[in-house]
This record gives C-alpha cells, sequence and structure tokens, in this order.
C-alpha cells in the first residue's frame, strides 16, 4: 500500500511540474508576441520558449509571424529567429514545422535589415535551399539586385556548389567588385576540377598578390597534387621568387611529395641554400624539407 502510494504521489507531482511547465510557457509566449511589451521583455521571454516552440501549430505560427513581421522590432525579429534556429536543431522534433519555417525564411531573405537577411540566407544555404541560390546568384550577376555584398554570397554559395556558381565566379575573378569578392571567387572556384589550369597561372605569376598565389597553392593540392609539386619545384629553384611563397612550396612538398623528391639534387642542394640566407620561416620549412628527405 505504501508503494501505491508513493508512486500515486510521484504520478500527481509529475502532472503538477507538466501542468506549471505549459503555463509558463503559454505566458512566455504570450508577452513574447505582444507588441505592447518592452522590447527587452520580448526577448527574455522568447529565450525560454525555443525548445518548445512546436509544441503546437499556434504556437509555431505566432513565432514565424514575429519573425515575418516588417512591423516588429528588428531585435525581437533576430530573437524570433535564433529561438527557431535552436528548435530546428531538434530534427525529429522540428520536422512538422520545418517546411513552414522554410516558407518563412524565404519570405524574408529580401528585408530592409542586413543582418536578418544575412543570417536567413546563411540558415537556407544550409538546407541548402535552391531558392535562396537563386537569390545570391541574381545579385551576383546584377548588383542592383544584390541582397548581400558579394564576398559575402560567395562564401553562401560555397555551402552548396552548382554549375551556376561557378560560372558567375570566374566571371568576378576576371572583373572583380573589390579584393575580397575575388578571393572569395577563387575559393569558391577551388571546387572546381576545371578550373585547375586558372590556379596555375596564379600561382606561377610573380606579380600576382601573395594571398592569391597561396589560395592557388592550396586549391591545386586538392584539384591536381601533382602539378602542385611541379610548381613548387619551380618555385624553389627560382631565387627571385618571395619567400613567403617559397614557404608555401616547400610545406607542399614537404607533406606531399613522393620519393623522386627525395633524389632531386638540383631541388635539394636549392633548398639547402635556403637554410642561409632566406627569412626564419623559409629556413624552419627547409630544415623540415632536408630532414624529411635524408640532407
Amino acid at each position: 500500500m505504501a508503494t501505491k502510494r508513493k508512486t500515486a504521489k510521484k504520478s500527481k507531482s509529475a502532472k503538477k511540474r507538466k501542468a506549471a511547465a505549459k503555463r509558463s510557457f503559454r505566458s512566455a509566449m504570450a508577452i513574447a508576441t505582444s507588441m505592447r511589451k518592452p522590447v527587452k521583455q520580448r526577448i527574455a521571454a522568447i529565450a525560454e520558449a525555443p525548445l518548445a516552440v512546436c509544441e503546437s501549430d499556434k504556437a509555431l505560427q505566432a513565432m514565424l509571424n514575429v519573425l515575418g513581421n516588417k512591423d516588429e522590432p528588428i531585435e525581437v525579429r533576430l530573437a524570433a529567429l535564433q529561438a527557431l534556429q535552436a528548435a530546428s536543431f531538434s530534427v525529429v522534433a522540428f520536422e512538422q514545422c520545418h517546411g513552414d519555417y522554410l516558407a518563412t525564411l524565404r519570405k524574408v531573405v529580401d528585408d530592409p535589415d542586413a543582418e536578418l537577411r544575412q543570417r536567413v540566407l546563411g540558415i537556407l544555404m544550409r538546407e541548402k535551399d535552391g531558392f535562396a541560390q537563386k537569390k545570391l546568384i541574381e545579385g551576383l550577376r546584377n548588383p542592383d539586385k544584390a541582397l548581400v555584398p558579394p564576398e559575402k554570397a560567395l562564401q553562401l554559395l560555397s555551402y552548396d556548389v552548382h554549375a551556376d556558381a561557378y560560372k558567375v565566379a570566374r566571371s568576378i575573378v576576371r572583373r572583380p567588385p573589390n579584393g575580397e569578392a575575388r578571393r572569395e571567387a577563387l575559393r569558391l572556384l577551388a571546387a572546381d576540377a576545371t578550373a585547375a589550369p586558372l590556379f596555375e597561372k596564379l600561382l606561377r605569376d610573380k606579380n600576382e598578390l601573395r594571398e592569391i598565389r597561396q589560395i592557388s597553392a592550396s586549391a591545386l593540392h586538392a584539384l591536381k597534387p601533382k602539378k602542385l609539386q611541379q610548381l613548387a619545384r619551380e618555385i624553389l629553384l627560382d631565387k627571385s621568387d618571395y619567400d613567403d611563397i617559397k614557404a608555401t612550396s616547400l610545406t607542399a612538398l614537404t607533406q606531399f611529395g613522393d620519393e623522386a623528391v627525395g633524389k632531386d639534387e638540383a631541388l635539394l642542394n636549392s633548398v639547402d641554400q635556403l637554410k642561409g640566407g632566406a627569412s626564419a620561416k623559409v629556413k624552419q620549412t627547409a630544415r623540415q624539407f632536408l630532414s624529411k628527405y635524408g640532407r
């Protein structure tokens, strides 16, 4: 009898806690969605609700309405977005809400607030959303329609790269709106097998920016590692090339060089000379290279 009473008491206590949690959630949602409440109070209430936002269709729609309403304070809308995003991490629980969530995100990709646009586009691109990708490519082709700066658009496109993204990235490399956009376009092209000749040309060009040449070396390592070894050898034999590019070349050959590197006397002698008159970084990488290949 005593065990039964304890079990009944525990069950009653659990029901009370569950009822109290529901009341707390409803109270938080009422504050979160009321435009009459102070912004700080609403943001605090939204922070209490994210993991329960899918508990009812009414609660979900209320939070989505806050996010999609351009008359709401932007701070509250950003908090609603964060709450919805946190809820979405519980994939199974959020499944029934997922379609409405994506539909609302698509509606606000062209919102007047730049931070909201960028965060929404980031979420959609991580979802590999075709609508968001189309918008980003359209903005790169026509700056008047751009939703985010070109360099950010290229970063976001890297989440799910398709042929159209490669095509627009190539056009930006040829005629970049700014240096950062050109760098991001090259990073995106690092996954395009047909871009290897471009990276070979850039790596060989001593008039090119060092950072661009280093991006090119990294891309070639992924696309054509044998070609990178060949170019690294050329760079190390060229006494007029820059120390940081020599260091990049030494690292590539030290980590990924084959047996032929250890038998290349001209290369070994050239690297041996770098231990003397080069920068500290080159001296260090030269020692590592020579240690690996028995010098």
